[in-house]
């Protein structure tokens, strides 16, 4: 067997990031001191998403929503200058706009000095996962990713108190996120109000010749139909993005020992670098673990 290798750079220490932290409320609003933890990306997530700050659909009858924030550097007390925050989520009727041009409930914007965000939308709803299945029922949430050139760009979801369907769902009552299950109040104007501050951590980024040597198309050694066996791993910033089947289906970050972790931990992929020039991907899902080779670099 041939003697497996990767970059040797400092850039490929290794690394433990704490997908843990704290949110804690001061009597008016949600207050980080440690990293915000992460979540699990979803299926829907389309990156290009439009500078918008007012995401309520034309006609929608949905509850409207006022969600906003600080955003602070990891020591939770620096507002973070110029981070972008996406932000998507269903409509009242369950439904994502994954295709059309207008990006329905999904909106991004940029922070200034001060750190702060905020998004007018509409109360998103449950849904099951599975239309066939009732214990697939998902709870109301949204989808925020966070990026920053200074630290880790964070991909993350936030629940409702009172939820009926947070203690089915294995995203929403894993004990990480517990401090993302936010309370809704209502303003003077007898509108619904949701206060989310983000403390993101310290990023290890990994150099450009590794993403370079790391992105790509895979194929899968296992026997999967045809369209399942094509693995898809594409940078932004300094997430690595995962498609399966042309959907994105996972983002994840550096974790040292040349391996890449979704929210939650999964899925977990390890890249080895061969000497003759092959990339290879041990992909360890959920309930698999597959191997996948490069076979097309961009």
């Amino acid at each position: 067997m041939k003697r497996r290798r990767f970059i040797k750079q400092s850039s490929l220490m290794a690394f433990s990031i704490s997908a843990f932290g704290a949110i804690q409320w001061d009597g008016k609003k949600y207050v980080g001191d440690r990293p915000t933890t992460t979540d699990i990306l979803g299926p829907f997530y389309r990156p290009g998403a439009p500078f918008k700050t007012n995401i309520i659909p034309p006609h929608s009858k949905g509850i409207p929503l006022h969600l906003s924030g600080v955003i602070y550097m990891e020591d939770g007390e620096t507002p973070n200058a110029n981070a972008m925050i996406e932000i998507w989520h269903c409509n009242e009727n369950q439904e994502y706009d994954n295709t059309s041009d207008d990006f329905l409930c999904r909106g991004a914007m940029r922070t200034g000095k001060d750190g702060k965000y905020n998004f007018t939308t509409i109360m998103p709803v449950p849904y099951k996962a599975n239309p066939d299945s009732d214990s697939s029922w998902r709870p109301a949430h949204i989808h925020l990713r966070v990026s920053s050139p200074s630290q880790q760009d964070l991909i993350t979801q936030i629940y409702f108190k009172g939820d009926q369907y947070i203690g089915m769902d294995a995203s929403a009552s894993a004990p990480e996120s517990a401090d993302r299950i936010l309370m809704v109040s209502t303003n003077s104007k007898q509108e619904k109000e949701v206060v989310f501050d983000i403390v993101l951590s310290k990023t290890f980024p990994l150099s450009d010749e590794v993403y370079q040597k790391i992105e790509g198309l895979y194929r899968s050694d296992q026997k999967l139909s045809d369209s399942e066996r094509i693995f898809e791993f594409v940078r932004r910033d300094d997430i690595l993005f995962m498609k399966l089947k042309g959907q994105y289906i996972a983002g994840l970050k550096y974790v040292g020992d040349n391996a890449f972790e979704g929210g939650r931990g999964f899925p977990k992929v390890t890249f080895n670098w061969e000497q003759d020039g092959h990339v290879k991907a041990n992909i360890a899902l959920r309930k698999i673990q597959v191997t996948a080779e490069k076979f097309l670099k961009y």
